[in-house]
């Protein structure tokens, strides 16, 4: 009994500060402290919640954002894997891409948004590539780390046992680097997200951001805060999900076995 009250508390403490702020925030607007043009009750956007849900807009709306996100992490993280793995395991690929995919690094890509639209309008293509570019770098700087700090004494053993370049790769390299590519992985998610909602700001007929977009032009703050609150927890349920990766992937490493899930 003791070891399931033990375990609820720890599944439930990670929530303690957010249901205190929402406790916080009806009392202050209840209280009349916090104007209702400023921030609506937690119970009004509740209600506007469940109106949207009853339509099947929010529904929609969510599942557009959703795969448009999928879409561009799918696209980014492929290719930043690869050449990650390309360049962390070739210095001649190295020498030859990772100098000028630094300095395409330091271009914030969301100030490409005007060129985007030139190169693309604002139909998916636009949101796709946007996504893509951020979730790109993060994915890449891990697994070109992650590669290149594989232990040389395993590969050295790992070559004297007569392991052909492609199981040393399977067997030794990717495991090795895999700690760090999960870094990348679990940071791009959020990358993804940041860059989609301002992408959907600018330019969309669908979608999570154009459903906040649209309140903002009626001035229904209540649906405003309800989608900043769908992307806080679209992105919650990513980070879980990548640590649910983790904890499956890297169970044979010694931080994973017995770390208790958030």
């Amino acid at each position: 009994m003791t070891r399931l009250v033990r375990l609820a508390g720890d599944r439930a403490l990670p929530w303690l500060v957010p249901a205190l702020l929402l406790a916080l925030w009806q009392l202050g607007r209840h209280q009349g402290v916090i104007s209702q043009r400023f921030l609506p009750a937690p119970s009004d956007v509740a209600i506007a919640f469940w109106h949207l849900a009853g339509t099947g807009e929010l529904w929609r709306d969510m599942g557009v954002s959703t795969a448009r996100a999928l879409a561009g992490f799918a696209v980014g993280g492929s290719i930043g894997f690869v050449l990650g793995v390309l360049n962390g395991t070739s210095p001649v690929a190295a020498r030859l891409l990772d100098s000028s995919l630094q300095m395409l690094r330091n271009i914030p890509h969301l100030a490409m948004i005007p060129l985007v639209i030139l190169w693309f309008g604002i139909d998916e293509s636009a949101k796709l590539f946007l996504v893509s570019v951020g979730v790109f770098f993060p994915i890449y700087l891990n697994t070109y780390h992650g590669v290149r700090t594989v232990d040389a004494g395993l590969l050295e053993m790992a070559e004297s046992y007569g392991l052909d370049r492609w199981r040393l790769f399977c067997e030794v390299v990717l495991p090795g680097a895999l700690p760090s590519i999960l870094v990348g992985f679990r940071y791009g998610l959020g990358i993804m997200w940041l860059t989609l909602i301002v992408a959907e700001t600018i330019s969309a007929s669908s979608g999570i951001g154009y459903m906040t977009m649209n309140a903002r032009e009626f001035l229904q703050t209540d649906i405003v805060v309800l989608g900043i609150l769908i992307y806080a927890l679209l992105g919650k349920a990513a980070d879980w999900a990548a640590h649910r990766l983790e904890q499956y992937c890297l169970a044979w490493h010694p931080a994973f076995r017995t770390e208790a899930l958030p």
